[in-house]
């Protein structure tokens, strides 16, 4: 069978935009056939293969293992993977009648599953084999669509990485599996380059760094995916408010509160009921009626349009919230804080004519830009979801209306500058919705926020505004959090910094070390200082020896330690000792305060004191 791109093309993850990465996805996806094969040969009648995509990082194979291996197992599957991959076998296509295909997979429910669904879309049944059966060499055979690698040698680099737990087709309510990850590159220096990016992914870790540094807690008492920020992690999370709610307001922003709780039929008007209801929590009956946890602002911010009758003069109408939010994900979807139950978002909800909705679309993706400046993130793309052409009948609202959304999305985005993609699914209900991805300064990817340009909800809500000519008019809803939420977005930047923030976003911008007891009131006076002018400071004044108090400041990656000894008593002064281990010697206490003051104003991303 000729496996070329144009022939698989339509049947590809988003990710896979061209012939190289097409030659990877076979590479990957023939490699988890090996491991199956590998796995069934190693533990014979132990194992039930289920499904294995190949994916950006790699690929993962979902099975029911008798006993779960564990990491140790991986030193002897890789063996014998390559072992095959030596044998030089090559895969073969088959088409088979479901007859032929009911036989062969007899014992494998799973297989039995998805064969029932091709049969039921007519869609043809075929297997590949890693080996020839018109040889006699039909050492494995497997249920797949393609595309493979012709020969099991094309298979250079690949790893196995570790083991989790799966709900079969990612349903808690079915059966959990066994989930082993693996990754496949073209050539060894490519798949080392992968694995030294992990190693350095593992050490920035969010959940790893988040406990150590103190910053964010889980209680299985409280309930999964609902964080506590700790004193550190608030400090941040408040810091970023601030800086957001000052920004906001220099753009033209009003801030409103809402409750976080509503009747039910506010998200009947919005169509979220039924169609958002697997992503709600469930309703609260109060006094006979249905109450339910908002999961998004949107609703009340079009109630809060509504309040009066607009006038165009007031367009556009900015009205922003820092609003509690909460949605029910599947427990297996829980990530820390990158994937909660619980969280706060930087959301607004902007109300503009048509005349000049692209406008402030651009202005919207502009307040992304600054944001990102500030923070050094340098590397970022939109993504524009469209409808998926083969689920038209989950979209609401008129085509032409949706026409027109997607035409001045596309404009306000191409107007921008900012690089682009389109993808032809993954669109809101109601409208196309644009997403900003950024990259971490580790290569790690990350959606940040989502943002839509609305034509459905003001008509939904009946929203008017007198225009000049003194005609009612429906405003256009713009949609948009460009710091997302607190809990994604401060994982993302845990994981870019490395916990090591800048000073105006760390939770403890100074630590003050004094040598002895005998230094400690001095200490304390500076303390005072620096507290008074709003700086995160606190003294260890335990009885650790000075080294070991200088590498706690370094592994809790405070900005600045001020030690302080006999001289810097007796001379009012400051020994600073930097983050990155430079010192500075026989500094004012003030000279230092308004210094630090003025990184910390000026949102500085270097630790400088100029």
């Amino acid at each position: 069978m000729n496996d070329n791109y144009e022939k698989f093309k339509d049947q590809m993850p988003e990710w896979v935009k061209n012939e190289a990465d097409f030659e990877l996805y076979k590479l990957r996806h023939s490699t988890e056939h090996i491991f199956n094969q590998a796995v069934e040969e190693l533990f014979p009648g132990k194992i039930v293969r289920a499904m294995g995509p190949a994916i950006q990082d790699g690929w993962y194979n979902d099975s029911r293992w008798e006993v779960k291996p564990s990491e140790e197992d991986f030193e002897k599957i890789e063996a014998r993977m390559k072992e095959i991959v030596k044998m030089n076998l090559p895969f073969v296509y088959k088409e088979v009648s479901e007859a032929e295909a009911r036989e062969m997979f007899k014992d494998n429910p799973f297989k039995l599953e998805f064969i029932d669904e091709f049969v039921a879309a007519g869609s043809p049944l075929s297997v590949y084999y890693t080996g020839d059966p018109a040889k006699g060499t039909d050492i494995f055979v497997d249920l797949c669509r393609g595309p493979h690698v012709d020969w099991t040698s094309k298979i250079k680099a690949f790893k196995l990485l570790s083991v989790a737990g799966a709900y079969w087709r990612g349903d808690e309510k079915n059966e959990m599996l066994t989930r082993v990850y693996g990754t496949t590159f073209a050539n060894k220096e490519q798949l080392e380059e992968y694995l030294n990016q992990l190693e350095e992914a593992k050490k920035r870790d969010h959940r790893k760094l988040g406990k150590e540094l103190e910053l964010f807690h889980f209680e299985e008492e409280i309930g999964p995916g609902l964080p506590i920020w700790l004193p550190n992690g608030n400090r941040i999370k408040e810091t970023l408010e601030s800086w957001a709610k000052e920004t906001e307001r220099e753009w033209g922003y009003e801030r409103v509160t809402t409750p976080v709780i509503t009747k039910e039929n506010l998200f009947y008007t919005s169509s979220h009921l039924p169609l958002y209801k697997d992503s709600m929590y469930a309703p609260i009956e109060i006094e006979g009626e249905n109450y339910y946890l908002k999961p998004m602002n949107c609703p009340f911010h079009h109630k809060v349009f509504s309040s009066r009758l607009r006038s165009y003069k007031e367009l556009p109408l900015r009205i922003a919230e820092y609003g509690l939010c909460h949605r029910y994900e599947d427990s297996g979807s829980l990530f820390g804080l990158m994937r909660v139950r619980g969280m706060e978002m930087n959301d607004a909800h902007i109300y503009t004519s048509l005349e000049n909705a692209v406008e402030e679309f651009v202005n919207v993706i502009k307040l992304h830009e600054f944001y990102y400046k500030i923070l050094g993130v340098k590397e970022y793309e939109m993504e524009l979801a469209l409808r998926d052409p083969n689920k038209m009948d989950k979209y609401h609202g008129s085509e032409e209306d949706w026409q027109l959304a997607e035409k001045m999305t596309l404009e306000a985005m191409e107007k921008s500058g900012v690089p682009f993609k389109i993808v032809n699914e993954g669109a809101a209900f109601y409208g196309p919705k644009m997403d900003f991805q950024i990259k971490s300064s580790i290569g790690r990817v990350f959606t940040a926020s989502t943002n839509q340009l609305d034509l459905y909800m003001g008509k939904r809500f009946q929203l008017e505004y007198i225009d000049a000519n003194g005609e009612r008019k429906t405003p256009v809803i713009i949609h948009r959090a460009p710091l997302g939420t607190h809990e994604r977005f401060i994982g993302f930047l845990i994981e870019h910094f490395g916990g090591a923030f800048p000073a105006w976003l760390a939770p403890e911008q100074v630590r003050i070390i004094p040598i002895s007891n005998d230094n400690l009131v001095y200490a304390q006076e500076v303390k005072q200082q620096l507290f008074s002018s709003g700086i995160h400071v606190s003294i260890d004044d335990s009885d650790d020896r000075l080294g070991n108090k200088i590498r706690k400041g370094q592994s809790f990656k405070v900005p600045y330690m001020l030690i302080i000894g006999k001289e810097e008593v007796e001379n009012k002064t400051l020994s600073v000792r930097l983050r990155s281990g430079a010192e500075i010697k026989g500094l004012a206490v003030d000279d230092f305060k308004q210094k630090l003051l003025a990184n910390i104003q000026a949102k500085k991303l270097e630790l400088t004191l100029e």
